[in-house]
């Protein structure tokens, strides 16, 4: 393994990201070191990788934040320890720090996704930037928030806004990636198959009919044309796939035989 992952972190000096890499994030006197694995974990997720502590309360390193991280171990065996916040985004040109309920100050307010956006454009200029995560009990304190130029407010149930940190620092983490994920936000998920075309339900659906002819179904012929119709836009409401098409063929075929069985003719005999 390299000299920059050796376990239990590294001096300022050793392990800055060049500007324009992803975030750092900074835990601001952390208290629990499950937390701050959960958190590793979380950035791992996200595309996160460059992790700062400030004066962990039960020091640094802690095997318990290990068990947690599932796998993410890089980020915490390259995780640096700064005595204060000041020091710790000292070679940053942009600092974010979330924050519930900012009061008495005047400072740009972003909500996750906004600040993903803003942390993307930063990047893009070649600018290094941070993100701000106070302790689980009471959060960033008003010394720590000055280190900030930029605030960052979750909008969650005001009835219960609760988060553990490793959920605060996923939030932010999910909004970074996805700010630049091409994924559509609305797909069909086909795997191996397509989506069928027109003609091949069309197939299909004269097919059906058919067998539905032969077997007495549509007997009644006031109500044939509207119960046809039905069919129609029952298949024809969403995208069915060549997959689902083949699967209904094999019905209709089964149900084809059965009526054979029971002495109805092929409906292709009687053309």
């Amino acid at each position: 393994m390299p000299e920059a992952w050796t376990r239990g972190g590294k001096p300022a000096a050793d392990l800055s990201p060049p500007p324009g890499e992803s975030p750092i994030v900074v835990l601001v006197r952390p208290q629990l070191a499950e937390n701050i694995g959960a958190v590793a974990r979380a950035m791992a997720n996200g595309g996160l990788f460059h992790l700062r502590l400030v004066a962990p309360r039960d020091g640094w390193p802690q095997d318990r934040a290990w068990r947690t991280a599932s796998g993410a171990d890089p980020i915490l065996e390259a995780a640096q320890l700064f005595p204060d916040t000041a020091s710790a985004v000292a070679d940053c040109q942009r600092v974010f720090a979330t924050c519930p309920r900012p009061r008495h100050i005047v400072v740009p307010l972003r909500t996750a996704r906004a600040a993903a956006e803003d942390l993307r454009a930063i990047n893009a200029r070649g600018l290094r930037a941070a993100v701000l995560f106070g302790p689980e009990r009471a959060g960033l304190e008003n010394d720590d928030v000055a280190c900030a130029d930029t605030l960052v407010r979750y909008p969650l149930n005001p009835a219960h806004m609760s988060l553990n940190l490793g959920q605060a620092v996923m939030i932010l983490a999910y909004e970074w990636w996805t700010a630049a994920e091409p994924t559509p936000p609305r797909q069909l998920q086909t795997h191996e198959t397509q989506v069928a075309t027109k003609g091949q339900l069309e197939g299909f659906l004269g097919r059906l009919v058919a067998e539905l002819d032969a077997s007495g179904f549509l007997d009644n012929q006031p109500k044939r044309p509207g119960m046809v119709r039905n069919l129609r836009h029952w298949f024809e409401r969403g995208e069915v796939t060549e997959q689902e098409l083949r699967t209904l063929h094999g019905v209709v075929t089964e149900l084809s035989r059965g009526r054979m069985r029971r002495g109805r003719p092929d409906p292709g005999d009687e053309i």
